[in-house]
């Protein structure tokens, strides 16, 4: 099983949006290497942190499982979508979702700052400088630290 941390914006597609509809593709993907995520490791069953991202309180808000795994992203053929990409076909995918399901909203967000004061989580991709991909991998010893801070709060 592989862990993954998993950015949205709140007011795009949020926790409690994943919640309300209980299992989402996560399309409109534009970055190669969060793609190739998805295309090539996420599993059926992985889990992921959800963090809200560009938001008043960044921060992880809850947890969800990939319910499906790789598909073509849809929205690349659309050309009505903001995710349109003319370079992209049914014939010839280059871009891809998994769907994921939601598992838990979590009592309070844990924020990013609150994150950088765990020595535990030093080697977080998320908390690296410059990192700022929407999909990244996460190790099952920071997976199972951060279920036990939202544990406690």
């Amino acid at each position: 099983m592989n862990y993954w941390l998993m950015k949205s914006e709140p007011d795009v597609f949020g926790i409690d949006d994943l919640k309300k509809v209980k299992k989402e593709f996560w399309d409109g993907v534009r970055n190669y290497q969060a793609r190739n995520f998805m295309r090539d490791d996420m599993k059926k069953g992985d889990k992921i942190l959800f963090y809200h991202s560009s938001c008043k309180v960044p921060g992880i808000a809850g947890m969800a499982t990939v319910s499906k795994e790789c598909v073509p992203d849809v929205t690349s053929w659309n050309k009505k979508s903001k995710y349109y990409d003319e370079k992209s076909s049914e014939e010839n995918p280059r871009w891809f979702m998994v769907q994921v399901k939601f598992e838990e909203k979590f009592k309070e967000v844990i924020s990013l700052s609150e994150l950088k004061n765990y020595k535990e989580l030093k080697e977080m991709k998320l908390l690296q400088k410059g990192s700022r991909l929407s999909i990244m991998p996460v190790s099952k010893k920071e997976f199972d630290f951060i279920l036990r801070l939202s544990k406690s709060q």
